[in-house]
């Protein structure tokens, strides 16, 4: 079975800093480190490190040297990059900041991943034989519906509305098409217009067939039907929150490949699982620093599954 991303790839430089710097103010960073990342890449080496499917990722990088390096670590990584296009301009762009807590600022340009707002006849035949396909908007939302619309019969949408801020406008048509919905509790506020999380929960899970909302360090929530559920998160010390989400994301995705079901026959306890691997992978996605360098092995998830309770 395959998860098939469709979304953003950057990269990435992160500065540390001693704290995040406060308006008008400079600080002297540290280090500086150049690597891997956007939303859509950082998911798809997440769920190809999580074993159990095959991996593709949809998307674009400039006509430059970082496009090459980027693309050369996902082939590394075992991802097909057939879905990979070319695109006059820049590759997308990540600025990142990194405190000693582990904590982030993320200034992201577009570039490369902004060019297009519907995929090329190659991209949909790569999307057509998703068993899940994952998006994010960190590009296009109109490309977001386009990859949805070209999915197989029978075929998961894992949509993690992050960033929320450019969703509002296409809210209740992607929805629509959207079997699990992924927020966190600030995106879960802004995606559902509501100002307290019960009623942002409420919202949403009427709109889609299941819904899970990261919580950070309480967890998360799964919501399936009238059925809730809560995962416990792993305590660790974070060095680095960058791909934590990510991470979470394309493990999720692989565990709902790897199951063989269908999303009309989701239920709690098939969620309950994906999140809880996504969980100790995200947990141990934040002791490292970077974000798809930080991304753990099946191996490494599953012995932090047996060894360590949430």
């Amino acid at each position: 079975m395959s998860v098939v991303v469709v979304g953003s790839i950057n990269q990435d430089v992160v500065a540390r800093v001693d704290r995040i710097p406060a308006p008008g103010e400079t600080l002297l960073a540290s280090s500086l480190v150049r690597t891997g990342g956007g939303k859509g890449a950082n998911q798809a080496v997440g769920a190809r490190r999580a074993g159990g499917a095959a991996v593709a990722f949809v998307g674009a990088v400039g006509a430059d040297a970082e496009g090459e390096t980027l693309r050369a670590a996902l082939v590394a990584d075992g991802i097909d990059v057939s879905g990979l296009v070319r695109t006059e301009g820049v590759t997308g762009t990540a600025l990142i900041s990194v405190d000693a807590s582990g904590e982030n600022t993320v200034v992201v340009a577009a570039g490369a991943n902004a060019a297009r707002e519907t995929l090329t006849d190659a991209q949909r035949a790569v999307v057509a034989g998703a068993a899940v396909l994952l998006t994010q908007l960190e590009i296009p939302v109109a490309l977001v519906q386009d990859a949805a619309a070209s999915r197989g019969a029978g075929a998961w949408h894992v949509l993690n509305a992050a960033p929320s801020a450019p969703f509002t406008s296409a809210r209740d048509a992607l929805l629509a098409v959207t079997d699990v919905l992924v927020v966190n509790e600030h995106e879960a506020l802004d995606v559902s217009g509501t100002g307290e999380l019960d009623a942002a929960v409420a919202a949403l899970a009427s709109t889609v067939r299941a819904l899970v909302v990261t919580l950070g360090r309480r967890g998360c929530l799964v919501v399936c039907g009238d059925e809730r559920a809560e995962v416990p998160a792993h305590v660790v010390t974070a060095v680095d929150t960058t791909g934590a989400g990510d991470t979470f994301c394309g493990v999720l995705a692989a565990a709902l490949a790897a199951s063989g079901c269908r999303p009309d026959s989701v239920d709690v306890a098939l969620l309950v699982d994906a999140a809880r691997a996504g969980a100790a992978a995200s947990a141990l996605a934040v002791t490292r620093p970077g974000a798809q360098d930080a991304v753990p092995t099946a191996g490494e998830v599953a012995a932090l599954m047996k060894e360590s309770r949430p």
